[in-house]
């Protein structure tokens, strides 16, 4: 897809934009975010590794109005309230579904945001502490045996 950003004219695929996600350690999300094979990254980081510009070259808006337009679902980061329910059954099945693409993986969840996920856990810790983050580590069960219920998988 043509678009112009900084003066200059980029040509970017759908593809592109998957490929260079793949070779790219997600950033720390603060308020936007844009969801490439399952995984959330700032539309800037993205753009910026597409285009080889610099962040201050150009917006947000630039970066996730392309992402958009290339059928990527930018989302604004939704912070947990403080005040909260903090059990899972008073979620309504938020973290479940929050976890659902997680699962057999190592995370790092802080409420139900997940930071950032890996195949294993030194890989999420050493993210956190790149990035000077706090969260959650472990691993999303995949059966109900991981967990240790009783329950029979469906």
């Amino acid at each position: 897809m043509g678009t112009t950003i900084a003066g200059r004219q980029y040509s970017i695929s759908r593809d592109d934009v998957e490929r260079v996600a793949r070779s790219l350690d997600p950033e720390p999300v603060d308020v936007l975010f844009a969801m490439v094979e399952g995984r959330r990254f700032p539309p800037k980081q993205l753009l910026e590794a597409l285009t080889g510009l610099d962040r201050a070259d150009f917006n947000s808006h630039q970066a996730r109005a392309l992402l958009v337009r290339l059928g990527f679902p930018v989302e604004r980061r939704r912070r947990a309230h403080p005040d909260a329910p903090t059990d899972a059954g008073s979620r309504g099945g938020a973290e479940a579904r929050a976890l659902a693409p997680y699962v057999g993986r190592w995370v790092a969840q802080d409420g139900l945001e997940i930071l950032y996920d890996a195949d294993a856990p030194d890989a999420v810790v050493a993210w956190l502490r790149r990035h000077d983050r706090r969260a959650r580590v472990w691993r999303v069960p995949g059966t109900a045996a991981e967990v240790g219920s009783t329950v029979a998988d469906q």
